[in-house]
């Protein structure tokens, strides 16, 4: 019985390879996976909340938007063109401090899940009125800490210092350690265009006055009470409004200071370069799915199952029985 078996499979190739394709398939249904060396990319990607990024001098699709839409739409497009397998962690910067979301998740996975994140973002969540990004560095350092796993940091900034720095509120940060290969993307226009302020039902009520940003010496202006809070004037006319663009030579400059790089974030591809010179948060053994290869083997032998053993042959004994049967249907005919 067991000869017969295997004579009936050895003369019937087609149904051999069949078997062997259903077999495969069945395989690839319960998603296989196999272990792997290979780089693990975990990301915590940083967006700025603060009321500077609700400024128009940007644009898409022609028409002119928010700092904020405009990074929202990059952050959509950036999470679409990262593969699977990489973690991504959605964080909020105000203030003086970073608030991550959520630990970094496969963005596969959590693709609907990260991007609800990105459309969710909104200046009213922010906690704190001001925006001291170089403080924020030793907030984002210990953020980082916490995480189960190591990440890597794309800040989305347009650099704006409110209050501005001075010598009495500028944070050292000449023994600030973890801000290796940190990317600033750069966002917002160099053309100064004001501030929009708006009520808590996110109309619009004025413009942040120049009086908002002002420098205010001594100790009045690094005083704990005062760190956290702008001025609320509005400005009463075009004159003593105050003006923001894109503070790129400060990033740099940041950048530099904590061994970080720096990007302008002019496209989504501009960016995700930036990101490949960043090294890998780690290297571990990372699940490889192989259901794909198992589905495309299938189809391969589904293929051959219905193919010729010898093709080429087959192709030349139908030519020429089809040439013969031409030849002899003249012959009658003539």
């Amino acid at each position: 019985m067991h000869n017969k078996l295997i004579n009936y499979f050895r003369h019937r190739r087609d149904v051999t390879l069949l078997l062997v394709a259903l077999l495969l398939l069945v395989i690839a249904l319960f998603n296989p996976k196999i272990p792997v060396k290979r780089d693990i990319y975990s990301y915590i990607l940083v967006a700025d909340i603060s009321q500077s990024m609700n400024t128009v001098d940007k644009t898409l699709g022609g028409k002119p938007v928010s700092r904020m839409v405009y990074m929202q739409d990059m952050l959509h497009r950036l999470v679409g063109e990262l593969p699977c397998g990489t973690n991504v962690s959605m964080s909020l910067f105000a203030g003086v401090s970073v608030a991550a979301l959520y630990t970094p998740i496969e963005v596969c996975e959590n693709f609907d899940a990260i991007n609800d994140t990105i459309d969710h973002l909104d200046w009213r969540t922010a906690w704190s009125g001001n925006s001291r990004v170089r403080t924020s560095m030793i907030t984002l350092a210990k953020t980082i800490r916490s995480f189960p796993e190591p990440a890597q940091v794309v800040f989305f900034t347009d650099g704006e210092e409110a209050p501005k720095l001075h010598v009495f509120n500028r944070t050292d940060l000449a023994g600030f350690q973890g801000g290796d290969d940190w990317l600033f993307v750069g966002i917002g226009s160099d053309v100064g265009t004001p501030i929009p302020k708006f009520d808590a039902f996110n109309q619009l009520i004025g413009y942040w006055s120049g009086d908002s940003f002002a420098m205010q010496p001594g100790i009045a202006q690094i005083s704990e009470s005062n760190l956290g809070v702008r001025d609320d004037n509005v400005a009463g006319g075009t004159s003593d409004r105050y003006l923001s663009k894109l503070d790129e030579e400060y990033l740099k400059e940041l950048s530099k200071e904590i061994n970080g790089l720096y990007v302008r974030g002019n496209s989504v591809h501009d960016v995700l370069a930036a990101m490949k010179k960043q090294k890998p948060a780690r290297r571990d053994k990372a699940n490889f799915e192989i259901r794909w290869i198992l589905a495309a083997l299938a189809g391969i032998l589904f293929i051959a199952a219905y193919t010729p053993k010898h093709p080429v042959q087959e192709l030349k004994s139908q030519l020429q029985a089809f040439i013969s049967r031409r030849r002899l249907a003249r012959s009658k005919t003539s």
